[in-house]
């Protein structure tokens, strides 16, 4: 526990490192196109510099907590923010896509290391009845770093070049690391004389990692069309089933699964995973929605974000004391979950019309609701945890959160592509020869495209194509509105299994939030 200008310095410190982590997990999506043209590589080849850290990312976040042990966790923090700080320098200096990709991986296990890692020394910083404000304060940061990133990539790339991208991490992770030195208390390595579970480390990577793979690749190349999508996906089921078992049966093993055996943890951790499916996918689809249909820009389409974003950021450290005060955790996220199925029904009602003034109001309840669900879910997911288990517990959540946004992006894109495969069939019957409104609608393309210039069959043959993207624009609208609309499904339905945890032992006692010590 720290006190005075120390404490606040670690949450500096902490909440910095947590932010530039995930941002990095999206502000490399608005420059894929310009990395590309650059690096010489086909769009498909150049995603892996996103599956790449994704990868690493979801393999070393359950591993931390042993990690954090072995090594000492002070000096796993520091070198996990230098590993980080160096593969974004190497990312920045690379000359062809798979160097990048490479040292993507290596940023990964870096960046990954942070988030558990992060949590587990903020609840050390705080006494046990600040707990529930230091989880609001924690979530600031995974509010914030998805949001945000796509800002700063619009950004960098409107007025930089890519490699800024990285470059910007370089002196952010040099000053994270020296007052991690400084103000962070040294921690020594465990002592018990465990053995390394490398074959609990082998399956984690080879399991995990493929299954990622899976997710981040599969809609590229049609699922189960793809050969190795068919064997990673065999792989992903062997792996993680002996791993399972594997864990359990281990007294020292690399994932502590039988911290699951906290009713209130695993729920916690499905709720989790919903809000990482929700959080990531709406991030992921309301920019394609708002550059590919609406035409903004990256940056404009960043900024959008922003209002949500810092609204909940403003709100986090209040529903820490909230909870700390004695509100129940279970009915924030049933608020939180209420107000993005809200999100999710008001998106899909907005149209080609629609303006920016209309979606303000529903991405201020996208924020409000992240906000909502993230700081609650985080302290209920340790709340009846033995001091031992809070640094496993903290890992497996995070885990949740990130696979499910792993899921979510993967899903929702699988998505809006059947859909707009079902939508366009609908839309083409009604575009006919014969049809009238067809007819008036070509006829005025071609009054429009003579009047400009153009011969009659000229004006003829490009009516035809302005009626092609017109029926195009509408397919993909109707798709995206069908998205928004399963987000808002899904969050509802989350509603009923919150429900269920309120009716378990209490977590509140004698009006305080009881979130364990975690010395």
């Amino acid at each position: 526990m720290e006190t005075g200008f120390r404490k606040w310095i670690i949450v500096v410190t902490i909440i910095t490192s947590t932010i530039i982590e995930l941002i990095d997990t999206t502000i490399v999506n608005v420059s894929i196109n310009t990395m590309s043209g650059n690096l010489g590589a086909s769009l498909e080849d150049t995603a892996w510099v996103i599956t790449s850290y994704a990868i690493a990312n979801v393999i070393i976040i359950p591993m931390t907590s042993f990690l954090a042990e072995k090594i000492g966790r002070k000096q796993y923090y520091i070198g996990s923010i230098l590993l980080f700080t160096l593969a974004s320098a190497l990312c920045g200096f690379s000359h062809n896509l798979w160097e990048l990709v490479a040292f993507r991986f290596f940023q990964g296990i870096g960046g990954g290391a942070l988030l558990s890692t992060s949590q587990s020394i903020l609840f050390e910083t705080f006494p046990v009845k600040e707990r529930a404000t230091a989880s609001g304060i924690f979530s600031l940061g995974i509010i914030i770093g998805p949001s945000i990133g796509p800002v700063m990539g619009g950004y960098i790339v409107d007025n930089l070049s890519w490699q800024w991208i990285f470059y910007v991490n370089i002196p952010i992770g040099l000053l994270a690391a020296l007052l991690s030195y400084i103000y962070l208390k040294p921690t020594k390595r465990s002592a018990d004389g465990r053995t390394i579970d490398w074959l609990g480390i082998f399956l984690l990577a080879i399991g995990v990692g493929s299954l990622q793979v899976v997710l981040e690749r599969g809609e590229t190349d049609d699922w189960f069309s793809a050969g190795y999508i068919i064997a990673l996906t065999i792989i992903t089921v062997i792996s993680l089933s002996i791993l399972i078992w594997w864990e359990l049966r281990i007294k020292y093993p690399v994932i502590n699964l039988r911290v699951l055996k906290s009713t209130t943890l695993s729920i916690s951790a499905i709720m989790t995973f919903v809000l990482g499916f929700g959080l990531f996918s709406a991030v992921f689809v309301f920019p394609l929605y708002a550059q590919r249909i609406i035409g903004y820009s990256a940056f404009q389409t960043g900024t959008m974000l922003l209002p949500g974003t810092l609204m909940a950021a403003m709100i986090s450290p209040f529903l820490g004391k909230m909870l700390q005060s004695g509100i129940r955790p279970q009915y924030l996220i049933i608020l939180g979950f209420g107000l993005s199925a809200i999100f999710g029904f008001m998106m899909s009602g907005s149209n080609l019309e629609t303006g920016g003034a209309y979606f303000f109001i529903p991405l201020i309840f996208r924020g409000l609701g992240a906000a909502l669900l993230i700081v609650p879910l985080t302290a209920l997911a340790v709340s009846e945890l033995k001091p031992a288990d809070i640094p496993q517990g903290a890992a497996l959540n995070n885990m949740m959160r990130q696979m499910g946004g792993s899921f979510g992006i993967a899903l929702i894109n699988t998505y809006i592509a059947h859909r707009a495969a079902n939508n366009r069939m609908s839309l083409i019957t009604h575009v006919t020869a014969s049809d009238p409104l067809t007819i008036a609608r070509r006829q005025s393309f071609v009054n429009n495209f003579m009047a400009h210039g153009a011969s009659y069959l000229r004006a003829l043959q490009q009516s035809i194509g302005a009626l092609e993207n017109t029926v195009a624009r509408q397919t993909f609208l109707l798709s995206y509105m069908d998205a928004f609309l399963l987000l808002a499904v899904l969050n509802a339905c989350c509603i009923p299994l919150v429900i269920i945890t309120i009716k378990k032992r209490a977590v509140v006692k004698t009006g305080k939030v009881e979130i364990p010590d975690a010395h």
